[in-house]
């Protein structure tokens, strides 16, 4: 080949590299603009602009400090300790590599991408804290989330020098372990300290519903959610001009990953459908939970087998979210259910499904040990770190908010702006006892007196 053609395919290779997790990023950015119509939907009228804000300020913060901190982490720290490798070297913010460089074309791109999944991993805690925690204190844990505590775990255990895959075999290529779990973990640690919302379980332990004031934005964000993972998972293999590779240097395809990515969607919506009993909000969490379910080991199933596994992750959601229940913990948006249970279940599945699959560079086969043993040590990484600084921010003071401002809401207490200025209008609907009823108030768990077969209307504050 004659050299000039030599180097214009070798450039052509570099600029589709470059393109292909510029693609990544931008379809990722889709993730969080779900994660914001979602948790807005989710709140109650008089909370949803402290929400958006909330979604916008963990955002830019854990950019910001996954450029200081968390991209070093992940490449100082696979064998399980920091190592001043030359790739830690060039991950420190005043390195030649984390700037504008021609000489690395690769650098930016990959941190990019990482930094999304950064702050995908962060922003999953939001939706299960809300109308009740401090800014200023999710601030601090979801900096902790998605710059320091996640990116350990993928460096750990999604790194094709990670020692969880040189010394157990440890296989997770859709991040169901380093993302997923690590944020369920850690949510359920937070909200352990944190506290259900007011009037959300009575004095005997009665679970009440609070209802979102807007049910189908959520349903929306959960659409625009799925629309971006597709982007997450273009993140989650190592593009180059001989094909595609897994985080972990194996062999594979994009095909692979939408046989299994679709299948997911669908056999999660289905199971979600069927042991709610069509109840919306969790059927549409099923598709989610259906992706996390197939994702440790999507690379390798067979499509059907992929649609099985996540009929199982969808119909476990419901059940995992009424166990939380009985221990009065309030986890408004499941994040728990469908991130930390469904990653663990996933973890395990391609443990069972996948033993005995050979890893690449002579590293320990796919078993079953070694999954149960990665995703006890996601689940210590992920819950201890948040459980213990949230418990140090309650001891002080500043984990939660005052009930005053809790029954008044955060708009009104933190927002100069109104969300609605014309109000917003009455729905009807029905009620546990089948009678005609208006929409619940803004008082937590309260719903207008039933007046059977009948319509009337209420005050939304």
């Amino acid at each position: 080949m004659p050299p000039d053609v030599e180097d214009a395919i070798t450039t052509m290779g570099s600029v589709n590299n470059e393109f292909f997790y510029w693609v990544s990023i931008a379809l990722m950015m889709l993730i969080h603009a779900g994660f914001l119509a979602y948790e807005v939907g989710a709140s109650r009228s008089k909370n949803v602009l402290a929400t958006a804000m909330k979604n916008l300020l963990a955002f830019a913060t854990i950019i910001a400090s996954f450029f200081f901190v968390g991209w070093f982490l992940y490449n100082a720290m696979p064998s399980g300790f920091v190592e001043m490798t030359d790739a830690a070297r060039a991950a420190l913010p005043w390195s030649d590599n984390m700037g504008p460089n021609t000489a690395d074309p690769a650098s930016g791109i990959f941190w990019g991408a990482f930094a999304l999944f950064a702050a995908t991993t962060g922003s999953i805690m939001s939706g299960a804290v809300l109308e009740r925690i401090r800014t200023s204190a999710f601030l601090v844990l979801t900096v902790l989330v998605g710059s320091v505590v996640w990116i350990i775990a993928a460096a750990w255990g999604w790194h094709g020098s990670g020692w969880m895959l040189t010394k157990l075999g440890f296989h997770d290529v859709g991040a169901a372990g380093c993302v997923h779990m690590i944020a369920g973990f850690a949510t359920l640690g937070i909200l352990l300290n944190l506290g259900p919302r007011i009037g959300r379980f009575r004095a005997d332990g009665t679970p009440v519903t609070i209802r979102p004031h807007n049910l189908p934005l959520t349903m929306l964000g959960l659409m625009l959610i799925f629309t971006g993972f597709f982007g997450f998972l273009m993140g989650c293999v190592i593009y180059s001009p001989e094909g595609y590779a897994t985080i972990y240097g194996s062999p594979t395809t994009l095909s692979a990953f939408a046989f299994n990515t679709l299948m997911g969607l669908a056999g999660g919506i289905i199971g979600a459908y069927l042991t709610s009993r069509g109840e919306p909000f969790w059927t549409i969490s099923g598709g989610l939970a259906g992706v996390i379910g197939v994702a440790a080991g999507m690379d390798l199933y067979h499509p059907a087998l992929a649609f099985i596994i996540a009929l199982g992750a969808g119909a476990l959601i419901p059940f995992i979210g009424k166990l939380l229940e009985k221990f009065r913990i309030d986890d408004v948006v499941g994040a728990v259910s469908v991130h930390g249970g469904i990653g663990l279940y996933s973890v395990i599945m391609a443990g069972i499904f996948l033993a005995g699959y050979p890893n690449t560079d002579g590293n320990p086969s796919v078993s079953l040990w070694g999954q149960l043993v990665g995703a006890a040590v996601f689940a210590v990484l992920g819950f201890l770190p948040a459980y213990l600084v949230s418990l140090a921010l309650k001891k002080v003071g500043l984990l939660r908010i005052p009930p005053e401002v809790e029954a008044q809401g955060l708009d009104l207490a933190e927002i100069p702006a109104t969300p609605y200025p014309e109000g917003i209008p009455v729905t009807i609907m029905r009620g546990d006892t089948g009678d005609i009823v208006a929409v619940p108030t803004d008082n937590p768990g309260e719903a207008a007196t039933p007046t059977p077969q009948t319509t009337s209307t209420i005050e939304v504050k």
